[in-house]
């Protein structure tokens, strides 16, 4: 049986709230999500680094992430998508247990905001003399 922390709460997942899953690891809903239809792709086994999964299981949640777009295609018709990882506490890991978003977005979820990621920290410039786009 894989490793998990009784407190923690990806460990030990209800069936219920399981949405697809492979043997290593499984997809359920953000309870905070950012956009409709926001996934999380976790290993069943405690570990709470991407660089810390074996190799086995990163390639169990890119699996996942993959097949997890047919199912959010389906039901929520997203324009893009961004997939993430927090790993740390100041990259913003709340959680320490690795996690994987699955971020649906739709055409004027940003604000007029290109970029994607480039986003996450505001008011970072770009380099000297040129914008994000040039």
């Amino acid at each position: 049986m894989p490793m998990s922390e009784p407190r923690c709460p990806f460990c030990n997942p209800s069936h219920r709230d399981i949405i697809q899953q492979n043997d290593l690891a499984y997809v359920r809903t953000d309870r905070f999500p950012i956009t409709r239809g926001h996934l999380l792709a976790i290993p069943f086994r405690h570990v709470a680094s991407f660089f810390d999964a074996t190799p086995e299981e990163r390639s169990a949640l890119l699996d996942l992430v993959v097949e997890t777009r047919v199912y959010t295609d389906g039901r929520h018709h997203p324009d893009g998508y961004n997939i993430g990882v927090n790993i740390g506490r100041y990259a913003g890991q709340a959680v320490m247990h690795l996690h994987l978003h699955i971020i649906p977005r739709y055409k004027g979820d940003g604000k007029g905001r290109t970029g994607g990621m480039r986003w996450v920290i505001p008011r970072i410039p770009p380099p000297e003399g040129r914008d994000w786009f040039g």
